[in-house]
């Protein structure tokens, strides 16, 4: 591994971090702008499905090429297309007023270009990274994460208040270009390509789901985090509603409750980033989970008085996602050889993605027949039942996985 691999890293996480907060800046502009012009929940949804299902369905089919293409290539070109999405929006929105389908499909357009990206920067840090510090990379990049859920907000109502939509736009456009420079100056290896493969879509795709299948913890932690996702991913969506209608705040509360997660994450992701985690690694994933689980199920238990102590909880839900999502990532980019990695992270994206509707069918069941509160302290049980029944499985209970090894 080449010496110089932090300066290539953090030059690459840099240009990341500006265009991870100037798309979600425009990702909250876009939402303010179609509920002040069209004050329609159905036209939300839509955007909001335009925005997650090209992910969710392509996202594993997308890793293929992305094993194919020189990955490279692949994010620059991803930054490119959003960039120039952007662009079009501008030039339609100076001769013409906006039209909901061109927002669509920009929308569309920058979900696609995501679905390329993210496979290709996870199976590309492997390339830079040593081993050994793959854990701590994935905890400085969920703090990227952290800080656009921090700034998003304040940076969209300012830009939105003072400029509109335009400049957003114009923010988006250069926070793109700005990551493809920085990938553009960083020389990055070239994945290996296996001799005597035939190119056939199908063969190659399969080929990324036996490359999970056959290693038997990495197949675990798939169906584990799986279930924990449809179980956690709506209850994000539920933290405005637990807010204004259980604890009986306004928005402002709400808000608070947003940032507090976000400000967790971000402590948990310095965290891992400075320390790595427990040197078994399982031991992160598995104490995660029941930490968030812990964490919900006391939230279930507060009276309508105890949202600061909702608060302090949100903030220990924010601190152990990184723990989770963060060491999950360097186990697979450790454990899948290079040239499958575009699929497996495509696979990986597309089930994620998928639990969040499959879970807000169950949450919306339940939640409104026996109440928000319960609904948290049901699912904390639940997510501390998974954590707990991990420790007995097989592939978890045997595992030596370390973050020296």
């Amino acid at each position: 591994m080449n010496k110089n691999w932090k300066t290539k890293f953090y030059t690459i996480w840099f240009g990341q971090a500006i265009s991870l907060i100037t798309s979600a800046v425009l990702q909250m502009v876009i939402i303010w702008h179609l509920t002040s012009t069209t004050g329609s929940a159905m036209i939300l949804s839509i955007a909001s499905l335009v925005g997650f299902l090209p992910q969710a369905i392509l996202g594993s089919m997308i890793g293929v090429f992305v094993d194919r293409w020189n990955r490279k290539v692949v994010m620059i070109g991803a930054d490119l297309i959003v960039a120039a999405s952007g662009l079009a929006l501008v030039i339609i929105s100076l001769s013409i007023e906006l039209p909901i389908w061109v927002i669509m499909v920009i929308l569309f357009i920058r979900s696609v270009g995501s679905a390329f990206h993210s496979p290709a920067l996870d199976a590309t840090t492997p390339l830079l990274v040593p081993e050994d510090q793959l854990a701590k990379c994935a905890g400085y990049t969920q703090s990227i994460q952290s800080v656009s859920f921090i700034l998003s907000p304040v940076l969209a109502a300012i830009v939105y208040d003072q400029w509109g939509l335009n400049v957003a736009v114009a923010m988006d456009v250069g926070g793109a270009l700005f990551a493809s420079l920085m990938v553009a100056i960083v020389a990055i290896p070239k994945q290996m390509k296996r001799e005597n493969v035939q190119n056939k879509f199908f063969a190659e795709f399969k080929e990324g789901y036996y490359a999970v299948k056959r290693n038997k913890l990495l197949f675990t932690l798939l169906c584990v985090g799986t279930v924990y996702a449809i179980v956690f991913m709506p209850i994000s969506a539920l933290y405005p509603l637990m807010s204004l209608d259980y604890f009986n705040g306004t928005t402002f509360h709400a808000s608070i409750v947003e940032i507090t997660f976000a400000v967790g994450m971000l402590l948990g992701g310095l965290l891992l980033g400075f320390w790595g985690g427990f040197k078994r690694r399982i031991l992160n994933i598995v104490g995660s989970i029941a930490l968030m689980g812990v964490s919900l199920l006391l939230t279930g238990m507060l009276p309508p008085s105890g949202f600061i102590p909702f608060v302090i909880l949100c903030a220990f839900m924010g601190l152990s996602v990184p723990f989770y999502n963060g060491v999950q990532v360097a186990i697979f980019q450790e454990k899948i050889e290079p040239e499958y990695l575009g699929r497996v992270f495509g696979l990986l994206g597309s089930m994620m993605s998928l639990a969040m509707p499959i879970g807000l069918i169950f949450s919306s069941l339940f939640a409104d027949r026996i109440g928000i509160q319960r609904w948290f302290g049901l699912s904390g049980i639940i997510i501390l039942i998974i954590a707990f029944t991990s420790l007995f499985l097989p592939a978890f209970k045997n595992s030596k996985e370390t973050k020296n090894n």
